[in-house]
């Protein structure tokens, strides 16, 4: 109840009566407030009229009065600033902590509001809110999923600062554990992002104009090297020669620590994106040239970008998707689709990200070009949106889709949304 409270303050969705406190003062609301996502008052700096006086200040809200003693705000100075305490249900007089009282109004949601409401939590079909997706403004539809874009862009931006602290805010190592990570595509994402983590990258970077080295330092970082993992079937030439190089070179470098091999997921899984084959392209990219996140940075087009992602592998993997098997002769590149979701997820949020810690609006501006001219995304969630009426056209659209899915359909926050909203107003 308190979060349709929320709502209902917050788009003025109020009775066409003259609101009164508790104790019979009228109330004008003038400006609602900026919302608090975080501890503290639940919405900042509202303006409104208490019997002809103007006060500024803030607003909490609560099912009950009563919650307000229940939550501590009465010993709490955060909350001393509260200047109408909106409530369902008036049960008790509140107080600040110097014990002066505080107005209070009870405020019913319209029952159209509540019905609509839970007509969206209990709907069966996605998106709940298909019924009014089609009718809705052009403008609406534009500017809510330009907010979700950068918003999931903004998301992204947080956790690669994760990854930046742990690389010593070294962006290349950074750049490279996040492609990693991407290499997964989804299923092996995890597994990547933890075999990526255990390079050694100074040490690599020693050998990193020969990509025989390079495939042994990471198929035995891998772990696909250890007797607890290897078969003797899977054993020919080529893998025995990697991990007498790869013991070698973790003799060398003093290198202790490597995967767990059991993380690698192989079910369900087409032989192009097995680990060894994608290990191999990482390789491949790897030791074609030093400081690969500098040189994307200074791509201006996407044509300079897919050159420099352009991933291929040894001569060995042609003809193998593991060890010691052979295969028909292909050679093993990243399709484009594959590779539009590296740049989406790897490129793009590099970019962004690193536009704003430069101040560089150009990056930015790049970033959000780049989403603009590639294809949108072929997945569940875009063919769902698709099918409900929307137009998804380019990865800017399905990007947006994606964020709106994930962290307001999956969670059910339909009365954060711009689709929910219009759909509890004007369906």
């Amino acid at each position: 109840m308190e979060h349709l409270l929320h709502y209902v303050w917050k788009h003025k969705l109020f009775p066409l009566k003259v609101l009164q406190t508790t104790k019979g003062l009228p109330v004008e609301v003038i400006d609602s407030g900026l919302q608090n996502p975080n501890a503290g008052p639940d919405f900042f700096n509202a303006k409104l009229k208490i019997d002809g006086t103007l006060w500024v200040g803030n607003i909490e809200i609560h099912t009950h009065a009563s919650d307000w003693f229940r939550h501590g705000h009465n010993c709490d100075k955060a909350y001393d600033s509260v200047i109408l305490h909106v409530v369902g249900e008036a049960d008790e007089e509140i107080t600040r902590t110097n014990g002066g009282q505080i107005p209070q109004l009870v405020l019913a949601c319209p029952e159209n509001v509540q019905s609509h409401y839970h007509e969206l939590c209990v709907a069966d079909q996605y998106p709940a809110c298909h019924p009014v997706l089609a009718s809705l403004p052009k403008l609406t539809v534009h500017s809510w999923l330009t907010a979700l874009q950068t918003e999931r862009l903004e998301q992204k931006a947080q956790l690669i600062a994760q990854r930046l602290e742990h690389c010593n805010n070294n962006w290349e190592d950074a750049f490279f554990i996040t492609l990693a990570r991407n290499f997964g595509f989804g299923l092996n994402g995890d597994a990547f992002e933890t075999w990526a983590g255990l390079l050694p990258f100074r040490a690599m970077d020693k050998h990193r104009n020969d990509l025989f080295q390079i495939e042994a330092f990471f198929y035995g970082l891998a772990g696909l090297f250890e007797d607890t993992f290897r078969k003797k079937e899977q054993e020919d030439e080529y893998s025995l020669r990697l991990c007498k190089e790869f013991r070698y070179l973790q003799r060398k470098f003093e290198i202790t620590q490597v995967m767990d091999a059991t993380l690698w997921r192989f079910l369900r899984l087409r032989p192009e994106n097995f680990p060894h084959i994608r290990l191999a392209q990482l390789a491949y990219l790897y030791q074609k040239g030093d400081k690969l996140f500098s040189r994307l940075l200074e791509a201006e087009t996407l044509a300079e970008v897919r050159k420099l992602l352009d991933a291929r592998t040894s001569s060995y993997w042609e003809n193998h998707y593991l060890f010691g098997r052979l295969s028909a002769k292909k050679e093993k590149t990243v399709g484009e689709k594959s590779q539009n979701l590296i740049v989406i997820n790897t490129l793009i949020p590099f970019l962004y990200t690193y536009g704003l810690h430069k101040a560089d609006e150009r990056m930015c501006e790049r970033a959000g070009r780049f989403l603009e001219e590639l294809k949108a995304e072929d997945n569940h969630i875009i063919r769902a949106w698709s099918d409900a009426g929307l137009p998804v056209v380019t990865a800017a659209d399905s990007q947006a889709l994606i964020q709106l899915q994930k962290e307001y359909c999956d969670k059910r926050k339909c009365l954060f949304c711009r689709f929910g909203y219009e759909y509890l107003r004007h369906k």
